[in-house]
């Protein structure tokens, strides 16, 4: 398993939070936002999702990974 932070621009709000989590989620990825930091920690398996991916998912969604 990996653990990475990933610096998010653009998220302000409990909807934010919900888009960014529930998008992980829905990759096969977890997320936990800190709306403070503006930083999303992201715990995956490498063998079923790429971190590539990951910010492509976030990106997706609306908002700016670092």
């Amino acid at each position: 398993m990996q653990n990475i932070t990933l610096q998010v621009e653009g998220m302000s709000c409990n909807h934010c939070v919900n888009a960014v989590e529930g998008t992980l989620k829905n990759i096969g990825a977890s997320g936990k936002v800190d709306l403070a930091s503006k930083t999303v920690d992201v715990s995956f398996d490498e063998s079923k999702v790429s971190l590539e991916a990951i910010k492509e998912a976030i990106e997706d969604q609306g908002y700016d990974v670092k």
